[in-house]
């Protein structure tokens, strides 16, 4: 690694951390009919126990500065209903379908961030936004009935991840990430106790296996991505969590037996393309920077 440049680094552990998410994703199904708050609370049950060893270890802060409660709490939450709503995407779609829902969540954050945080946007990001949902309805193939709900939960867990994402824009400088973890697995574990308790389904030993490696592997995602935009920065990187529909892809083959079908392919092309093109995009926007900086 010691050979490696910080760029390439960014990019193996943004692949490590797809390949964390895509196994987490994996385990939560295995986990088979089980109730959504149920498999939320194991799996932040692991990374709060994670997060709070990093925290010990590195003697950072377990609830972070007095000016950042409300923006941490407002993450907690927020990231909170996402997983609740992609666990639930997760039970009922093929895996990779569910997953490429979720990662719509970059393009909500374009429109959050000049929504909350008075970022401009202009129109070739519109056009990317828009790009996007075609390739949406291509995965979705809308038929107006019972079978759309998945796919919109799918969608509103994507909303709610974004929402969680723009407020780590303005939390990234100000916490730690240890810090932000541990806050919203706690937050996550203590707020959907009550909700799992109500719903609660006895589970078998290998059900609850399954869930705690679910956390294990949620952990590995989301260290992983954390490392890696330490190395990089997003624009130059997030293109390569894309890896994560591969993955997903693959192990929705060898464990399910299930692979999506050609529109959702399609679907699949025309929302990396979207991705793409604003990846070069933001790439010209910092050289731009760059240059007028000098």
């Amino acid at each position: 690694m010691s050979n490696l440049t910080d760029r390439v680094k960014g990019i193996i552990f943004i692949i490590f951390s797809a390949f964390g998410f895509a196994g987490m994703s994996a385990f939560v199904k295995l986990a088979g009919d089980l109730p959504s708050f149920q498999k939320t609370f194991f799996r932040n049950l692991v990374s709060c126990i994670v997060a709070l060893i990093f925290i010990i270890k590195n003697k950072e802060s377990f609830f972070g500065k007095k000016d950042s409660q409300k923006l941490l709490i407002l993450r907690s939450a927020l990231g909170t209903i996402g997983i609740v709503l992609n666990y639930y995407s997760i039970d009922r779609l093929i895996l990779s379908d569910a997953n490429m829902l979720n990662k719509l969540s970059p393009f909500f954050v374009i429109i959050f961030s000049a929504l909350f945080l008075g970022e401009k946007i202009n129109l070739k990001q519109v056009i990317s936004i828009l790009i996007a949902f075609v390739g949406v309805l291509f995965i979705i193939k809308p038929s107006f009935n019972v079978d759309l709900i998945p796919f919109i939960m799918g969608i509103l867990g994507a909303v709610f991840a974004a929402g969680a994402y723009t407020c780590l824009r303005t939390l990234g400088s100000k916490e730690k990430h240890y810090t932000i973890v541990f806050y919203f697995s706690l937050f996550s574990l203590i707020v959907i106790f009550p909700f799992m308790m109500f719903v609660y389904k006895p589970m078998t030993s290998l059900q609850l296996f399954y869930l705690l490696m679910a956390g294990v592997f949620a952990s590995i995602g989301q260290f992983g991505i954390t490392i890696a935009y330490k190395y990089a920065p997003a624009k130059e990187i997030s293109i390569f969590d894309y890896s994560n529909i591969i993955f997903s892809a693959i192990i929705s083959f060898v464990v399910f037996g299930a692979l999506p079908d050609n529109l959702s392919f399609i679907g699949y092309i025309i929302i990396f393309a979207a991705s793409f093109y604003m990846f070069i995009y933001n790439k010209k926007l910092d050289k731009l920077e760059k240059v007028k900086g000098k």
